[in-house]
Formats: C-alpha cells, structure tokens, sequence
C-alpha cells in the first residue's frame, strides 16, 4: 500500500533522514520505534500529508490508498454535546442522513439524474465503511474495550485515556487501509492500555504505530520498523525477537570490534617502528614502507564497526541528593478529601519516609494529579512536608516546568546555571548536544521535553522527587536509564506511573487507589494482581528467567568472554520461544 524509497529529508537545523526505504503491506502491524527526536512523527506527518513537505526520494502511495490518523496531542471539545455512539459513528450517521435526503428530493424531483448520481456517490461510501453494520460495530467495538457502560454518556464527560480509546475505535470504524497512530498509549491507566492493546490486534488493517510503551511492544506488533541516525531498518517479527537480534549482532559486532582492535594496536606498533628507523635509514624503500603501512591503518580505521541501531547512547541520568535526610517522614497526608464535580478521594491517610520510593496506581480521572500538585504547593491542611525536605516536580503538563518560548539554554540560565559552557557540559549526559542548545523549546519533541524535565530535576538536587508520568513520550532507552537513576537514588520518590515495567523495576510498594480510598500495597502483590489480570500463569516466571539471563550475557560481554555470551545466547532464544 505505502512504499517509502530512498527518502531524506531536514530541517535547517538538523538532517532526519538519509536515504530511508521501508514498505507498509498488507496484515501488517507496524511498530515505530526509534529515540526521542529522531523524527518519528514528522515521518507520520510526510505520509499523511506528502505535499507540505520538500523531500528528496520516491514515496508511492496508491491512489485509492485511505489513510486515517489519531493524534498523540488529540484534544477534547468539551462544547461538543455528542454521545459516545454519536461521536464514534460520526461518519456514518452523516452518510446515513445525506443518503435519506436525497431519497427525500427525488419523490418531488423532476431532474432524477444528477440525485442518481449523488446517491449512488453517498451509498457507495457508506458501503465502503461497513455501513449497514455500523451500530453492531460500535457496539462490538466497545464491548472489546470493555467501555460499553460510556455508550450514552457526553463525550465531554469522559476521562483523557477513555477519549483517547474512543478516538482509536473511530479511526478503526472508517476502515482506512492504513492508520498510524502516534504514541496512542500516553497517559492510558493500566486497563484502558489492555483495551487499546485489544483493539490493535483485533484490527484487520494496516498498522502503524508509534509508541515507547513496552507492554504494547511485547503483546501487539509483527513489524518493527527502527529510525535511528537519519537511518531506518525493518525487521519481519515481534518486538522480543527483534531485540534478541540487535543482541546476537551486538555480541558479533563486539567481538569483530575486539579484534580489529588488536589488528589497528599491532599496526600501530609496526608504524612506529618504521617511524624510527626511518630516522637514521633514509633508503626509499623504507619511506615507501612506512606511507603503505600508514594507508593500510587508514583503511582498518575506515572500517571500524559502526552499529548505529545496535549500541544506541543511553542519556546519563543521575538524581543528586544535596542534603540527605535520617529514616524520618518526609511526607504526611492525613484525612485528605478532593471532589471536582464528584467527590474523587475520601479520607485519604499515608506516610512517606525518606528514602522510599513509592508508585500511586489509579484508573484516570481518580484525582492522583491533583494530590500530587497539593502536595508540591504544600499549603493544603491534610498535607504537611518535613521541614528539611526539598522537593522536585515533573509534570505531566510539560508547561507547567518548561517555557515553550525560552531556549534549551534560556531555559537553564533561569533553573541556577551559570555559564552556557556549564549548560553544554551537563546537557551532553542527556543528549543535548550543537546546535539544538539554541532551539527554542516548543520546536522539541515530547520526549525530548520530558528528558529536558528530567535534567531539571536532577540539577536541582532534591531529596524528594514528585514524578507525574515521568516516562511519557520517553523511548525505551530513556525508560531504562530513568530506572537505573530510580534505582541509584538515595532520596524519597513519590511517583505517579501507569507504565508496569517502571513501577515493578523501581519502586518499594505502591499506593493503589480503590473506592476513594488509598491503600498500601506490596509490589509482590501488586505484581501478583497484574500477572495474574492480564498474563498467562507462568509469565512472570519465564520474563524473569529472560531478564537473568540477558544480565548474565551483559556481563559475559563486559569480559569479553564471547563464548560463554553466545551459550547464553542460545539459551535466552530458547526462553523467548515460550513467551
């Protein structure tokens, strides 16, 4: 349907692509992966819409090929009073009211031909849609999702995970050839993520997607197409035999990379040899030697390895402590009460010592932002914070902390720096690097403008940090960096969260939010209920063997022992078989 061939395309200020070719067919469901800034929806944005952009290449599309598209910053028109069903089957009740109007004109028309026409043009689109199916579609739709209960409420009175899902289940129902959907899972609760992963594989057309969210990219996709570099690549299968490929090359490339190595160290040794002889034995066949020797290191050093999708630079997180506090609480919330148009949490009661780390687990719209505000503000009666304690906070609004108009070094000459050289030094640990430095901020990505939070509130050295959906927009490189800073942290974390991997990896226990209340629970439980909600039995078990396993083959590589890395190897492809 979309055949992408050799296409490059910049920005004035940066190259995106160079010569990138890819082809999205039929049954496929696309994964679209890369790091934050690669230029992944500005890719989304050339195929939807191919004349807005001067791009050098050949895209083919067919002419008949439909494209349909949800937004990652898709907003709600709260003045639109429409119901869920309404909303969704928006398309086909238009059709269904202008194939009726014209059935309507021609009982009392007397030129009949061009009404033919214009019905014959309205039936055909409906037919095209599934028309005459459409309620029991919907409906099909939503009981997949589990939403049947919001069928008849106003689409403005919905949560922005439950919007987000209805926006996909309309995108679904126009029956497009192709619809990408860009980063679809932002924000989702755990539940409302499991029905967007339940929709995708119910689809029938072409997908694709892009997204960080490693759930979705366990369970959903049999394509992943990789952007990395200004340089794209396709790998036919799931997400976990992808990344067991990037590892079998790694292990090859490492060892290959060793070697040349030891090859460019002897010929260096052979050169200098030559360097001094050749200063007291001036024959020319001695100089002819040493220029010939010195074009061959050239050539060795020309072929070094470069694996731009296989050793992808993590940023260098790190969460200071500047005053670390005894075993002491740093946060009390007692009997705290919060209602908007209805009352979203009752009597809430809990503590926070000073180096827990701790996830609040809730369905959307359950009133854990707004805690989590009350509690940076620090002026609500029910909430008190230790004296001694200071606190960071990353939004979820990422204009609450950044200034769209600011800079990247605007931004942190305000945030305490000094120097732009101070800025530079620190900014290249999380990827900021030339010119983006000068950019101003509304022209990054989202995950770049969540990276640039992180650096913020790593500079500020707190000993309490408030994280409201820190791993939003970020990649999975990111992701896992942002759990190695969690891990490292001597301070307090109180994090808002509905990505699983972060919660299990990081946190101490979770504080989950029921019937208006909270609770504390274990994150032995906690991973209990999960697994046990929405996995096979043995899941936990056999993920956990695959992560051992791939810690095993890491150090293996640190050693350089690729043998014993290649037997791990062969190992883990046997666990990967049976999730």
């Amino acid at each position: 349907m979309i055949k992408v061939d050799n296409l490059s395309f910049s920005f004035p200020q940066k190259e995106l692509y160079k010569n990138i070719s890819f082809t999205l067919e039929e049954a496929q469901h696309c994964a679209f992966i890369g790091t934050s800034g690669s230029g992944k929806s500005t890719l989304t944005d050339i195929l939807i819409d191919p004349e807005r952009y001067l791009f050098e290449g050949k895209l083919d599309i067919e002419p008949d090929c439909r494209i349909g598209y949800v937004s990652q910053f898709s907003q709600l028109d709260n003045a639109k009073e429409t119901t869920v069903f309404e909303y969704i089957g928006e398309e086909f009740i238009k059709l269904q009211n202008e194939i009726n109007a014209v059935l309507t004109e021609m009982e009392t028309s007397t030129d009949i031909e061009p009404l033919l026409e214009k019905y014959q043009l309205a039936l055909d689109a409906f037919e095209l849609i599934d028309g005459d199916d459409f309620e029991s579609n919907i409906n099909k739709k939503l009981n997949l999702a589990n939403l049947m209960k919001l069928k008849e409420l106003k689409v403005s009175d919905l949560s922005g995970g439950e919007f987000k899902l209805i926006q996909v289940m309309k995108e679904m129902l126009n029956s497009p050839d192709v619809l990408i959907m860009d980063e679809p899972d932002v924000f989702l609760d755990f539940e409302n993520l499991n029905a967007l992963k339940n929709l995708i594989n119910a689809h029938k057309g072409i997908l694709l997607v892009v997204t960080h969210n490693r759930y979705l990219l366990n369970h959903c996709f049999n394509k992943i197409i990789h952007l990395e570099n200004t340089e794209i690549q396709e790998f036919d299968g799931r997400y976990i035999d992808y990344n067991f490929s990037l590892l079998q090359t790694k292990i090859e490339a490492q060892e290959l990379a060793l070697a040349e190595e030891e090859e460019i160290r002897r010929n260096d040794n052979i050169i200098d040899n030559l360097r001094a002889i050749a200063t007291y034995n001036s024959e020319a066949s001695r100089g002819r030697a040493l220029k010939a020797r010195v074009r061959f290191q050239e050539r060795l050093e020309a072929r070094r390895i470069k694996a731009p999708f296989v050793d992808i630079k993590q940023p260098k997180i790190s969460f200071g402590v500047g005053h670390e506090m005894e075993d002491t609480v740093v946060i009390s919330v007692q009997d705290y009460s919060v209602s908007f148009d209805e009352l979203l949490l009752e009597n809430v009661s809990f503590e926070i010592k000073s180096t827990d780390k701790v996830a609040i687990i809730g369905p959307n719209g359950t009133g854990k932002t707004t805690l989590l505000r009350e509690i940076v503000k620090n002026k609500h009666d029910s909430i008190e914070i230790n004296a001694d304690a200071k606190v960071a906070y990353l939004s979820q609004l990422q204009g609450e902390i950044l200034d769209d108009s600011n800079t990247i070094l605007e931004e942190f000459i305000e945030a305490g720096f000094h120097t732009y050289e101070e800025i530079r030094s620190y900014l290249a640990n999380y990827g900021f690097e030339g010119e983006i430095l000068t950019q101003k901020i509304a022209s990054l990505s989202g995950g770049e403008k969540n990276i640039l939070q992180l650096a913020k509130v790593s500079a500020g050295n707190a000993n309490i940090l408030l994280l409201d959906e820190p791993t939003s927009h970020l990649d999975t490189y990111t992701q896992i960096a942002l759990e190695k800073a969690i891990q490292a942290y001597k301070g307090a974390i109180l994090m808002i969260s509905h990505d699983f991997y972060s919660v299990v990896n990081g946190m101490d226990y979770v504080l989950i939010i029921e019937d208006k209340t909270i609770r504390k629970m274990s994150m032995r439980k906690f991973r209990k209920m999960i697994y046990a909600s929405h996995f096979n039995k043995d899941y936990l078990e056999m993920e956990q063997n695959k992560k051992a396993a791939e810690m095993k083959i890491e150090l293996a590589l640190k050693d350089n022992n690729f043998e014993l890395a290649k037997v791990l190897a062969e190992e883990l492809e046997e666990l990967i078989k049976l999730l």
